[in-house]
């Protein structure tokens, strides 16, 4: 059993929806003799013993145990590997939980499907299922803690933190979308001009001088001080002789930390003698060339926090210690200690598991201690010297317990430092009493506080501390989303997206737009190429100028790596015909059109979906919508809309040659289509299609009938505003149409427009691109025979794994067999093949140039006309 094809989804995607991140692989199970569980002799014993937490697995009904009952009973291997791919994620910290497998189409395979929370982690768990899998049917010894292990590597590389995590949760709860913009924390929050940014606790309005100055731990204690705070008495070395000077100036106990760092890494506390300072001094060299060295304060460490300069929480922090029983080893006391559900590896959950590091081995020596010394029944002890979470120690909550001083001098610190989210860790006996008279002081100002003591505390309250970061960045009111319009059909698409981007832009509004030929920032081309996928919907959403986007989704974007948002105001789906069909597992029209869905079903609840009610594929989504949804019709008669807007629907319909929206019983007539540009005085019927969609997305924006007249007038068709979309030239003698319409839909609809001219010759140059199936270049072949009096048969560039054979022959026989005395003729190469058909037009004739290259098709023809248009001149 192996993976043959493995895909990551990033948002709503062709299998689910509702869940976004799943890993989709196909398995190739023909090596298998067996292919049911129970067939397999002790199999599901090995299971049992090798994973026990899949105990609580529970069956496609919900029934907690049922999978192991399944496996018992006789199951497929696939469903075992989505299985296993989850628990070795939720061992790992990464708790996932959907899931489901079926055959493939293909004999012998089958498409497995389970969630995660960090990608990379779930592309290993994919093959670690396979690999522990298949030596459970083997009955071969697998060692599943390295991978266990290697899925906690990745974790904490890359998964959030528990401070990022809650601020990200908090976000979503308030629908304000987010996107990662690394592989660490730096997370933007909202879209386009909306959007603002984190990385874990610092924020876009985290000033960098404050941060300069919380990171000079010298810098601080003098602000502090000259404001009457009370802060040890020390100073800032980095030398031994130094060392020596300050300790008789300062006497002991002494603290002595790296100027530099962070997280307790290199600190020493509670100092009694020159030698441990000696040592201490060397152990924070490895950290800062310049050294601290102060007054030891007695008593318990606190963390006050203070968020747009208001205290909101506090904790007294614990350093990592065991208890004695008089029986158990150290090592055992921390063995035991580890055991506790609560602790995991780094931030997965809230306490962290204690490690024997150097600093503790150096603690343990301090005390004429081992590893193996037994404790006395009673006593404590630290098994490290600061009090940090990630080191193992514990936290517990006394916010409601801080002294009004206390919490005045907290905000007062955060103010004179100028951070927007601030920690400030504080020495003393007793937070409930004012700190200048319990003898305290403070000890540390931090610029980028972790929450996890205070949203998970091992013991007290839990403190939604990511709420008021939210409020922070998004005072209530503000919005955190743009407008998105979302676009997907199999042909129009493009032309719908840009005529809709025309009318936003016309409305004031930045616009950034998604198309087949690029990626547009306010009418500007910044990428070319086919940009319809999850990360040219992403460029947009994280351009600081956008205010609205427009965005054309195809469906090669939607099979890799689904949408590049979790959800849009308006969705629109032209039309389904046969295109790319047998390719990606999409070999139907059904499953076309579930593809295309995934566009409405991602139209926020108070959102419109408007699909197209002439074609019925198109239709038949309204039924599984939770949003609104408006039709859209070239037949006011049509019996969808009548029953539609019955029900006090919205409709667009072409009617009397008008495009008019149906509103409850009024009619709102917007213009003639004979006026409208994109319709070629209404010839062009697919286009009136787009543009009663496209009608329909500004009204539901609330933009002005007027308006929207205007947006439908002033857009003209051409390459510069449409390129490959009907862009038509004019000739003395002849008149060329360029298009990129590339499957038989496309080409029919141009043919039914050309029928409807009146000219002495119709020419098509024609090509099959190399992807689709024998019988979609057949098709090809009979439109085309159908609509055009001479065809030029041509090639596209990459043949994509075909032979020009392959192409050519199906195309030509669906010529012969609807137009046998048709003219053919065959130049494989696409400029030579435009060039021929353009020396020799006839007058009156029409050619149709369906493109390959748009952009250099376009320029051969413009540089043609320019001669043409000279040669008149000249006679």
């Amino acid at each position: 059993m192996k993976i043959i094809d493995l895909r990551v989804m990033r948002g709503p995607n062709y299998w689910s929806v509702k869940h976004p991140k799943i890993i989709v692989i196909k398995l190739d199970l023909e090596d298998l003799s067996q292919t049911q569980t129970n067939q397999v002799p002790d199999f599901f014993r090995r299971l049992k013993h090798t994973l026990p937490g899949m105990h609580s697995h529970r069956s496609a009904e919900g029934i907690e145990g049922g999978f192991f009952k399944a496996v018992e009973e006789g199951t497929t291997f696939g469903h075992v590997v989505q299985h296993v791919a989850l628990e070795l994620q939720t061992i790992a910290g990464m708790d996932s939980g959907y899931g489901r497998c079926y055959p493939a189409k293909e004999e012998g395979h089958m498409v497995v499907v389970f969630s995660y929370q960090e990608e990379r982690a779930g592309e290993y768990a994919a093959y670690a299922a396979v690999r522990v899998t298949n030596a459970l049917i083997k009955g071969e010894k697998y060692k599943l803690a390295d991978d266990i292990d290697r899925l906690h590597e990745i974790r904490e590389d890359e998964y959030f933190g528990p401070s990022t995590y809650a601020i990200v949760s908090e976000a979503v709860s308030r629908n304000i979308p987010y996107i990662r913009l690394n592989r660490h924390s730096l997370i933007q929050l909202g879209y386009g001009v909306n959007q603002k940014r984190i990385q874990a606790t610092m924020t876009g309005q985290t000033a960098c001088f404050a941060v300069e100055i919380a990171g000079d731990k010298n810098a601080t204690k003098a602000m502090l001080e000259d404001a009457g705070i009370p802060v040890p008495k020390g100073t800032t070395i980095s030398t031994l002789d130094q060392l020596k000077r300050a300790v008789n100036w300062l006497g002991y106990p002494l603290v002595i930390k790296p100027l530099d760092g962070n997280h307790g890494k290199g600190a020493t506390i509670n100092i009694s003698n020159l030698k441990d300072a000696q040592r201490g001094f060397n152990e924070a060299k490895e950290y800062s060339e310049d050294v601290i060295v102060e007054q030891y304060i007695s008593g318990f460490d606190f963390r006050l926090l203070v968020i747009n300069g208001k205290f909101v929480a506090a904790a007294k922090r614990t350093p990592a210690m065991v208890t004695g029983d008089g029986v158990s080893t150290i090592k055992q006391l921390i063995d035991k200690e580890n055991q506790d559900p609560r602790r995991g590896v780094g931030h997965e959950k809230e306490l962290t598991k204690i490690k024997i590091d150097k600093h503790t081995q150096n603690i343990l020596k301090n005390l004429n201690l081992t590893t193996k010394s037994v404790l006395p029944a009673g006593e404590v002890l630290y098994l490290k010297s600061t009090a940090n979470i990630s080191t193992g120690g514990t936290a517990t909550d006394v916010t409601d317990l801080v002294d009004s001083y206390n919490i005045l001098m907290a905000e007062r610190i955060a103010g004179l430092i100028g951070l927007d989210i601030c920690g400030i860790d504080v020495m003393t006996n007793d937070i409930a009493i004012p700190l200048n008279e319990a003898r305290g002081a403070v000890l540390e100002v931090n610029a980028a506080p972790g929450f996890r003591m205070h949203i998970s505390p091992t013991y007290g309250l839990p403190r939604n501390v990511a709420e008021p970061v939210v409020d922070m960045l998004f005072p209530r009111g503000t919005p955190g989303r743009i407008p998105i319009i979302a676009v997907t059909g199999t042909n129009g698409k493009t032309t719908t997206t840009r005529l809709i981007a025309h009318m936003v832009k016309g409305k004031g509004y930045q616009v950034g737009y998604t198309t087949t030929d690029g990626i547009y920032i306010q009418d500007k081309l910044l990428e070319k190429g086919d940009t319809t996928g999850a990360y040219s919907a992403e460029f947009v959403l994280k351009d600081p100028t956008v205010n609205f986007a427009v965005l054309e989704c195809a469906r090669g974007g939607l099979l890799r790596s689904g949408l590049g948002f979790q959800q849009c105001d308006i969705g629109i789906v032209t039309n389904v015909s046969a295109d790319h069909l047998g390719l990606g597992g999409i070999d139907t029209l059904e499953e076309l059109a579930r593809l295309k869905s995934v566009i409405p079903k991602s139209v926020s609840k108070d959102g419109y979906a408007i699909l197209n009610a002439d074609d019925d594929l198109v239709y038949a989504m309204a039924d599984e919508l939770e949003c609104k949804v408006a039709l859209f019709s070239m037949d006011e008669e049509n019996p969808r809309i009548l029953k539609h807007i019955a029900k006090g629907g919205l409709a667009a319909v072409f009617e009397n040659g008008y495009i008019s929206i149906f509103k409850n019983s009024y009619k709102i007539r917007i213009d003639r289509v004979a006026d409208v540009p994109l319709t070629f005085g209404g010839k062009a019927r697919f286009n009136i299609e787009n543009i009663l969609a496209a009608t329909l997305a500004g009204y539901i924006s609330h933009f002005d009938v007027q308006d929207i007249k205007t947006s439908l007038r002033t857009f003209i068709p051409s390459p510069s505003k449409t390129p490959g979309r009907m862009n038509l030239f004019k000739f003395p003698q002849f008149e060329v149409l360029v298009d990129y319409a590339h499957n038989a839909g496309g080409l029919k609809a141009i043919g039914d427009f050309v029928n409807a001219l009146e000219v002495t010759k119709k020419v098509g140059i024609i090509a099959g691109v190399g992807d689709r199936r024998t019988e979609d270049f057949y098709e090809l072949g009979r439109v085309a025979g159908e609509a055009f009096d001479e065809i030029i048969v041509r090639l596209d560039a990459d043949l994509r794994g075909k032979t020009a054979d392959e192409i050519i022959g199906p195309i030509m026989q669906g010529i012969e067999d609807v137009a046998p005395e048709k003219q053919v003729k065959l130049i494989a190469e696409e400029m030579r093949a435009i060039a021929y058909a353009l020396e020799h037009g006839e007058p009156g004739s029409f050619i149709a140039i369906f493109t390959e290259d748009v952009h250099e098709s376009v320029r051969m023809v413009e540089s043609f006309k320019v001669i043409q248009d000279r040669k008149v001149l000249v006679d």
